[in-house]
């Protein structure tokens, strides 16, 4: 695992050495937590002109749907899921 790479995208992912698809996956991920009323057909259609499948973006809305779920579990209970993390 390239570290300065994990450490560039917490930083900030638009600004890591990520392919175009990677970063297009990211936006879609931003989106679909910030703001999931506004998600419309186009955002998967980008995706899927990024030569994403059907399944791979199921994947990713799951994903990314069981991150905000743990998220907001551990938020609401005050309890760092990862400490060792240091943040």
């Amino acid at each position: 695992m390239n570290l300065d790479l994990v450490e560039q995208i917490k930083a900030d992912y638009r600004e890591a050495e990520l392919s175009t698809t990677d970063t297009a996956i990211l936006d879609f991920a931003v989106k679909l937590t910030l703001h999931p009323s506004k998600m419309e057909a186009s955002d998967l259609n980008r995706l899927r002109r990024k030569g994403l499948s059907d399944v791979g973006l199921l994947e990713i809305v799951h994903i990314t749907g069981f991150f905000n779920y743990i998220n907001r579990l551990a938020d609401a209970l005050g309890i760092d899921p990862e400490p060792e993390w240091g943040g």
